[in-house]
């Protein structure tokens, strides 16, 4: 019999879209799966779908172990990854969120670079980017394009990729995460003092650690843009919620360990942003692109300073 590869499913108001999650799981070609489903108090029927799927017999023979968790109030993303972690019963995880899909090979084609990288603790491959459906005429592009020629350097160690992590987060291809159990025990898991940035602060955390990140340059899963997404940026808004969570996060992890004239450069940008919130200036036209661009880039002095020390150095 194959591994056991458990799979957890992080949902939160996923209604609409988590059966075809969960039907891209029962389609996985490799056969020894756990599943589990751990819902972060949804408001709509999301945990109803959820169980009524589970409960036909077709899945109940398909599955090695189901495991369906709910908690009574939100706890955030963060909170909610432990806990569908903490229920796997295998070291060997790969997480998808209750919006998008595995492609058919996921799990088989992870666990064979497992086997032919017996270091690799934490993996990645490429991703396929859709806009509401999986069909392909809604297919926008896959991510990365093409092999990464920088953080993901089959050169690089644990410390080099950690050194760029600190400048700026590089990987947009997260939902393809693939990963050992105890690697993350290790580093503690996530942080669940922040509720919306879980990832960022997570591969700051295992490539300081020593861990070192692996990718394979082939699509595994299906993410879905959607204008219900827990992190949707939405197309015409200005100050995007991720300037907001990303800055607090790095705060937290990356300032202590970057000059002080990035950390004050950033700083700058963050309070442009806020002082654009609180004065409503939060429309995506181009008059107010100008003015942010303005406000956070030429009129920031720290940016200046930056651009001196580095030419210099």
């Amino acid at each position: 019999m194959s591994i056991l590869v458990s799979v957890p499913v992080v949902t939160y108001n996923a209604a609409e879209f988590v059966e075809e999650t969960l039907e891209s799981i029962f389609n996985q070609t490799h056969q020894n799966i756990q599943l589990i489903v751990s819902d972060d108090c949804s408001k709509d029927d999301t945990v109803a779908v959820v169980e009524k799927w589970c409960n036909q017999q077709r899945v109940k023979d398909r599955f090695a172990d189901i495991k369906i968790l709910t908690v009574p109030q939100n706890t955030g993303v963060s909170a909610n990854v432990n806990r569908a972690i903490k229920a796997c019963l295998s070291n060997w995880i790969g997480m998808v969120a209750g919006d998008d899909v595995f492609l058919p090979n996921k799990v088989k084609d992870n666990m064979e670079f497992v086997r032919d990288n017996p270091d690799a603790q934490i993996i990645f491959s490429q991703v396929k980017v859709y806009q509401d459906t999986f069909e392909e005429k809604n297919y926008i592009k896959s991510v990365p394009s093409s092999y990464p020629n920088n953080l993901m350097d089959q050169s690089f160690g644990a410390e080099d990729q950690y050194k760029l992590l600190l400048l700026s987060d590089r990987i947009q291809y997260t939902p393809s995460y693939f990963f050992n159990k105890q690697a993350l025990e290790k580093v503690g898991g996530y942080d669940e003092c922040n509720r919306l940035v879980e990832d960022y602060p997570m591969w700051l955390k295992l490539t300081h650690s020593g861990e070192k990140l692996y990718y394979f340059h082939k699509a595994t899963v299906g993410y879905r843009m959607h204008s219900n997404a827990t992190n949707n940026n939405g197309q015409d808004v200005l100050i995007k919620p991720s300037v907001i969570n990303s800055f607090l996060a790095r705060k937290k992890y990356a300032h202590p360990h970057l000059p002080k004239l990035l950390v004050l450069e950033e700083n700058w940008t963050y309070n442009i942003a806020i002082i654009f919130k609180k004065m409503g200036i939060t429309k995506k036209t181009k008059l107010n692109e100008i003015l942010y661009k303005f406000s956070t880039v030429y009129a920031n002095p720290f940016f200046y300073c930056n651009s001196i020390v580095k030419k210099i150095n």
